[in-house]
Order: structure tokens, then C-alpha cells, then sequence
């Protein structure tokens, strides 16, 4: 993919933000070579065209990047972007709301977004399902395919993946929103299957 401002702003964000988290853990001369790791798994992974999931994408990247350079287990790893984007207020504010997120009236635009990536007009796109609000939820996604996971396939790291997909009930709880889901991709199951409600 193209290494733009943008991307390469997106891994200077997490990594400012995990400054902290590397400190407490012991790491110092090993991190400063997250940042070029980063970029060069950037410039070899596959195109990914959805705006909406694009910082996704970019986090999965990143956390890729730690992993090789921390000395760190995933684990600890995985607690450090945690806390880095739990104590970030630019990451909270950008999350918004969960009345803001579940919002109805963007149902035609998520219906439309869902149309296009089941297009797969570039390969590491997610492709999913949106379920508009029913009895038991107030929005549902069915993701069938993952961005995430198929860039931690192709960097022959699959296992990094179920990591990150806990950073999505912190990301729920941050916006006031519940999250069940039952299964995962990157835990072998056929879909992920996001109910999200109004807590």
C-alpha cells in the first residue's frame, strides 16, 4: 500500500501514545525501531480501500510492528495499546458517543458501505453484513471477512490477530455502548458476529 501522510501520521500516533506503556515495561532502544518496522510492513501489505476501517488496518500494523521489536509477549503488548488509547482523549473523542454511533439514521450509508467492500475491489477490504436495529440490538454487524486478520496472515503472524479484536469491547465501553459477540474470525469461526447496544 502507499505509505502516505496518513499513514505514516497514524503510526506516529500510536507510537507517541505508547511511549508510556514501552517506559513502564522496560523498553527503550528496541522501540525506536517500531516506527521504520512499521513503514515497511506498510509498503509490502495489500491494498485496503475503506476509510471507514482504515485506522483499523493501520493499528493491526502496528501492533505487528511492536511484536517484533518490544521483546515483549503479545499479552503485554496487547495491555499497552490498551492503555495507551484508554487514557488518550484525542482517541476518545474521535470514538464519539454510543447514541451518536447507533444513530438509525445512518443505517442507508452503512448498507451502502457494506455493498461496496462485498465487492472486494482490493483483497485485505473486510467484507460485512450491517443488521439494522431489531429487538435485541440496536445495530449488528456480520463480518465475514477481516482486514486485520488477513494482514496478520500474510505477515505469518495469525496469532496476533484475537488480540485486537479485544480492543473492540474497549472501544464499545469507551462510546457507552455494550458489545456481545459470540464468535470471531480470528478465532477460527465462520464470523464475527458484533451486537452492539445502548448501555
Amino acid at each position: 500500500m502507499k505509505y502516505t501522510f496518513k499513514t505514516w501520521f497514524t503510526g506516529h500516533y500510536f507510537n507517541i501514545a505508547c511511549k508510556k506503556g514501552y517506559k513502564a515495561h522496560g523498553v527503550s532502544s528496541s522501540a525506536s525501531e517500531i516506527p521504520s518496522e512499521y513503514k515497511k510492513i506498510c509498503l509490502r501489505a495489500k491494498d485496503m480501500n475503506d476509510r471507514k476501517l482504515l485506522m483499523s488496518y493501520l493499528m493491526g500494523i502496528f501492533f505487528i510492528a511492536m511484536n517484533r521489536h518490544t521483546g515483549l509477549s503479545a499479552e503485554e503488548n496487547y495491555k499497552i495499546i490498551e492503555n495507551a488509547l484508554k487514557n488518550n482523549k484525542m482517541f476518545r473523542k474521535g470514538l464519539g458517543t454510543a447514541e451518536k454511533y447507533l444513530d438509525e439514521s445512518k443505517i442507508p450509508g452503512r448498507m451502502k458501505w457494506a455493498e461496496e467492500n462485498r465487492r472486494r475491489k482490493n483483497e485485505n477490504n473486510w467484507v460485512v453484513d450491517v443488521l439494522p436495529k431489531c429487538a435485541e440490538y440496536d445495530l449488528g454487524y456480520d463480518y465475514h471477512e477481516c482486514g486485520i486478520c488477513k494482514i496478520c496472515r500474510d505477515e505469518g503472524c495469525f496469532e496476533l490477530a484475537k488480540y485486537l479484536c479485544r480492543l473492540d469491547y474497549v472501544m464499545a465501553d469507551m462510546m457507552g455502548a455494550e458489545l456481545v459477540r459470540t464468535k470471531t474470525l480470528a478465532n477460527g469461526d465462520d464470523v464475527c458476529d458484533f451486537r452492539y447496544s445502548v448501555k
